[in-house]
């Protein structure tokens, strides 16, 4: 009677222990998978030798109106959304604490010269080849992790053609 007791309470705390289950198997979990947020082409610039910041790049889609409020990485302190703004004359760099809004179905660019994300608190230099994990927290969208190729921009000549 003690073995059958004990197989029992063991199957039941391995079934508590296991929460990927119950989240997969309800059908009212489909909903929530369709409004995620999609990420493309993430990449990060190369920092030079003892920089303590570095700046990253994605494309994100989200299926329904949602916002970027942050996210992480285990390669610095924090990640940030920034924006580029002309102020008199001037380009200024600003964190968008509010976050950056996805409108629904519309590929939202985080490009050199305008929104980006920077690494604040690097914890060692971003090498050009190797790969960074990203991850991307929205307001409403589940977090999402992303590989993050670190390398040079595309030159703008070979982008857009001659200027």
């Amino acid at each position: 009677m003690k073995t059958k007791l004990a197989l029992a309470a063991a199957a039941l705390s391995l079934a508590a222990c296991n929460p990927s289950q119950p989240a997969k198997a309800p059908t009212a979990e489909t909903p929530a998978a369709a409004a995620a947020v999609s990420a493309t082409d993430a990449w990060c610039r190369p920092s030079p030798n003892g920089a303590k910041a570095g700046g990253c790049y994605v494309t994100l889609t989200a299926a329904t109106d949602d916002r970027l409020t942050g996210g992480s990485t285990p390669r610095a302190a924090s990640l940030q959304v920034h924006e580029m703004k002309t102020e008199n004359g001037m380009m200024k760099m600003t964190e968008l604490t509010a976050g950056l809004p996805l409108p629904a179905g519309q590929a939202v660019a985080l490009a050199p010269g305008g929104n980006h994300l920077m690494l604040i608190g690097l914890t060692a230099p971003l090498v050009a080849g190797e790969t960074v994990p990203l991850t991307f927290q929205f307001a409403s969208a589940p977090a999402i992790t992303v590989q993050a190729q670190v390398r040079q921009p595309a030159m703008d000549g070979m982008d857009h053609g001659a200027h």
